[in-house]
């Protein structure tokens, strides 16, 4: 009896210890939330392959990416429909997008991501190196007779004539440069990092708009382009207010042109989200993108390699195991997500359903680093 109670204690024991190292939801029930939204994501899919419109590849390009990101194989039926509506949109020039639209950049970003996620056996390969030539053409610089000092310099807009560079799609172009394999000191992503700086609130050598030193707080908003724009709203004294969606992007965004933590626009942006951090809500927004928030906050956080993160109260916070209880307490009994505010298409359930699954795959248990 006293060996049977000691091997209990040792199990015990060990489980303890196991359990103060891993970081992350409860494997299972993350197993479930996923099968439960794909399951969704079949059933939902238009005869023609698409999601929500015919007309709209980017939805349907970041339903396929969350998919994919899911553990649905690029052979499953659903997918190959989809990627077989997706490459409908290929055009002349490259790009992956809808001509009628005026959305360019912004389908062709997303859609890559879908297309590099399928591509393990090279099928794809020719597609998206004429995608990538496209999106790098899209970027404001030179060959716009954009110079560094514009405002617009290196930062990518939804594409259409006469549109301006924001954060969000810069975030996204980033993204699909560097799922496309650029190095960190590529031109393009260099180029990028001069215009994510510009969108900081920080006052700095990289940052001297008039906006800078307004709110200096470390946090991004949308675009210093065009006199300047912060979702957020502004401030009584002009300034573009920081929010969550935006400051994760910048922050994910210059982590991928290869700022360090130590370099001060990383640890400023560091700094406001400790003062922020929730999974409750987009700081600055409360409900409004919050599902975009969230599929932002998880790439930053895993691209810092951020196992625990710890605010500006000193609590420390597993923020996949916290993200991913949240999300499985907002799932719907379909398998979908929905947002009450329906703010940039999020009343979508398939666009919400699209952006959790791709914040999940950040999200998988793993041991703490």
């Amino acid at each position: 009896m006293r060996c049977g109670m000691g091997a209990v204690l040792a199990w015990m024991a060990v489980s303890a210890a196991a359990a103060e190292t891993s970081v992350g939801p409860n494997a299972e029930q993350l197993a479930q939330s996923r099968q439960k939204a794909v399951a969704f994501l079949k059933t939902a899919q238009a005869d023609d392959g698409s999601w929500t419109s015919p007309q709209a590849p980017g939805i349907s390009g970041l339903v396929t990416y969350a998919l994919l990101s899911a553990g649905v194989s690029a052979d499953d039926p659903t997918v190959v429909k989809a990627l077989r509506h997706l490459e409908s949109f290929v055009q002349p020039d490259g790009g992956i997008y809808n001509p009628q639209g005026t959305n360019a950049n912004y389908e062709t970003a997303i859609v890559v991501l879908a297309f590099r996620a399928a591509n393990q056996d090279g099928r794809y390969t020719a597609l998206l190196s004429k995608a990538d030539q496209r999106l790098r053409q899209l970027q404001w610089d030179e060959t716009e007779q954009t110079d560094r000092g514009d405002v617009k310099f290196g930062g990518a807009g939804y594409g259409r004539t006469g549109d301006r560079p924001d954060l969000s799609n810069t975030a996204f172009f980033l993204e699909a440069l560097v799922a496309a394999g650029a190095a960190k000191d590529d031109p393009a992503i260099q180029k990028a990092l001069v215009f994510v700086s510009r969108c900081q609130n920080l006052e700095t050598e990289f940052n001297t708009t008039p906006f800078a030193a307004k709110v200096n707080d470390g946090g991004f908003y949308y675009t210093p382009a065009a006199g300047g724009n912060s979702q957020a709203g502004n401030t009584p004294e002009g300034g573009l207010r920081s929010y969550g969606s935006m400051t994760y992007a910048g922050l994910k965004s210059m982590i991928y042109a290869g700022l360090t933590p130590d370099d001060p626009r990383v640890k400023a942006a560091i700094d406001w989200i400790r003062k922020f951090y929730t999974v409750r809500e987009n700081p600055g927004l409360g409900q409004q993108g919050v599902f975009y928030y969230y599929q932002t906050f998880a790439k930053a956080l895993a691209t810092m390699q951020f196992d625990v993160f710890e605010d500006a109260q000193g609590v420390k916070h597993d923020w996949r195991k916290e993200l991913a209880e949240h999300l499985f307490a907002l799932q719907q009994p379909n398998g979908s997500w929905v947002n009450t505010n329906a703010r940039w298409f999020e009343g979508d359930p398939h666009l919400a359903t699209a952006y959790v699954l791709i914040a999940l795959k950040y999200c998988e248990p793993r041991p703490a680093r």
